[in-house]
């Protein structure tokens, strides 16, 4: 029996448990009306999976809007939370390096939502020959994202697997539609300005999927980020291309790409979103909005 099929059956068996649960105290799951909680190692995922479930389940990130996820510690409350969850679902593909030890302290079994996807190597320095994580800022990874998600909900709790596979279904036509609507925004841009430079590289799938050129400072968030050489060879790489406009991201400071702009003569076009949705009443409450505002901000500087 799998772990999933093994928490479909202590779910089954929630009604019996219903009483003593009543006098814990006010835990994530007793506080939203027993339903099963789903846990997700960030944002992105956790808009996904809320779409997906529906009323269903209910769906919380551990990192909140505007965090770092890559080498994010968790607090004591993610692990008491952790204490209540159903299922996990995490990205994988190297992204969130703390979670191994998160998981490992967690009962609730955990889904890799990226299995499927064709990874793209980062194929620089040390990080040569290890998949770029960030999967999900392509349109079409991200219906595996969705059908890997179906798929676990499904597992977990059959008895609603019609409307999992059905609200899944409906979202990646929204998916499919943005797709379309990125090709044909990227079109717009003269083909010798179709160079996309951001902070970090985390625009490796979104770029494949436009027919831009990515060039960055780092290749994955770190402590060590904008170093002099990184800086030198960005301002060398935007002059030699005539790149009109850089930008960076929303989780990470944008001194250093500031400075690439100054050095190079380009200007600093904005706040790109990749690791981390925004406040709802942000500019990215969903996945969907990021990938929105990214294509406008990025047509809107390579244009200018």
């Amino acid at each position: 029996m799998s772990l999933i099929a093994m928490v479909a059956l202590v779910f089954a068996t929630a009604c019996s448990t219903a009483t003593s649960e009543e006098n814990l105290p006010n835990t994530d799951q007793s506080a939203a009306g027993d339903k099963p909680l789903v846990l997700t190692t960030f944002t992105v995922i956790a808009d996904m999976a809320q779409v997906v479930a529906g009323d269903h389940l209910t769906v919380e990130s551990i990192t909140k809007p505007g965090a770092e996820v890559h080498e994010y510690e968790p607090t004591p409350s993610d692990l008491r939370k952790a204490e209540n969850a159903t299922l996990i679902l995490d990205n994988g593909l190297g992204l969130e390096l703390w979670f191994e030890r998160f998981a490992s302290t967690a009962r609730a079994p955990h889904v890799v939502v990226t299995e499927g996807v064709e990874p793209i190597d980062i194929g620089d320095g040390d990080y040569t020959g290890k998949p770029n994580p960030h999967a999900w800022m392509s349109p079409t990874e991200a219906l595996t994202y969705v059908d890997n998600i179906a798929d676990a909900f499904t597992e977990l709790d059959p008895d609603n697997s019609d409307t999992y596979r059905a609200n899944a279904d409906a979202y990646k036509d929204e998916i499919r539609a943005i797709a379309d609507e990125l090709r044909s925004a990227v079109a717009t841009i003269p083909e010798s300005q179709r160079a996309l430079v951001t902070c970090e590289g985390a625009f490796s799938y979104l770029a494949r999927d436009s027919g831009l050129t990515e060039a960055y400072l780092w290749a994955v968030n770190q402590e060590q980020q904008g170093t002099p050489r990184q800086v030198v060879e960005l301002v060398k790489f935007i002059q030699d291309n005539n790149v009109p406009t850089v930008f960076c991201e929303s989780t990470v400071s944008d001194r250093a790409m500031q400075q690439v702009a100054r050095e190079s003569g380009a200007q600093f076009g904005g706040v790109l979103y990749v690791d981390s949705l925004s406040e709802a009443d942000g500019p990215v409450p969903t996945y969907l909005d990021l990938l929105r505002h990214d294509v406008a901000v990025i047509v809107e500087g390579l244009t200018s």
